[in-house]
């Protein structure tokens, strides 16, 4: 999650609330939460798109 964020240039916390409202897909395997870096090319791409 912490290289999501930095990713994308934002905080964990709203990382997680991005996970929680489906704008960031991820997955969970055991305890930990991991985000594919298509998903965050898909997140980088919507946030521009919304900005049109």
């Amino acid at each position: 999650m912490e290289e999501a964020a930095r990713e994308l240039g934002i905080g964990r916390s709203l990382a997680y609330q991005l996970i929680r409202t489906g704008r960031l897909r991820s997955i969970k395997i055991g305890s930990r939460r991991l985000v594919p870096r298509s998903a965050i090319d898909e997140a980088i791409a919507s946030l521009l798109e919304e900005e049109r």
